[in-house]
């Protein structure tokens, strides 16, 4: 029986595909637990057409995360802090204060979880902070740690 999965099923496939099950398979547990549709002329249609759909709509977040990525790298983003003696930061500057920083300054939002920093920033200077706009789209921002 050919069925339309609607959520993965591990060992079967993944949401959207159509499986090729047994009928008993289908029925007494893909079915019932809304896993799976019963694959029609018109339900296959549909999907491949939402397979498409979808996959347009990756190519064009991809494409305008790459275009982003040339316009912000090399960038530079000033964040201010605190700090004592020696240059050495009271507290630590996180991703999420870099990224607030970068929306702010740069006029484009930034999620805390994109920015790869290695642990937090503890002193004054200058760091290479990479940015992860999309699955392979990476670029750098320079941020630059003053005294408040």
């Amino acid at each position: 029986m050919k069925v339309i999965l609607l959520k993965d099923v591990k060992g079967t496939g993944k949401a959207g595909a159509v499986a090729e099950v047994s009928d008993g398979y289908a029925q007494n547990f893909l079915i019932p637990k809304g896993l799976a549709k019963v694959a029609t002329a018109g339900s296959i249609s549909a999907a491949k057409q939402a397979e498409a759909a979808e996959k347009h709509r990756k190519q064009v977040e991809a494409d305008t995360a790459k275009e982003l990525a040339k316009s912000l790298n090399g960038k530079t983003v000033t964040v201010k802090a605190k700090c004592g003696d020696g240059n050495r930061l009271f507290g630590a500057i996180t991703s999420k204060e870099i990224a607030e920083a970068a929306t702010a300054q740069l006029g484009h939002t930034f999620d805390k979880k994109k920015i790869e920093l290695d642990g937090n920033i503890k002193e004054l200077g200058i760091y290479d902070i990479p940015v992860r706009l999309y699955a392979e789209t990476v670029t750098t921002l320079k941020v630059v740690i003053e005294k408040e």
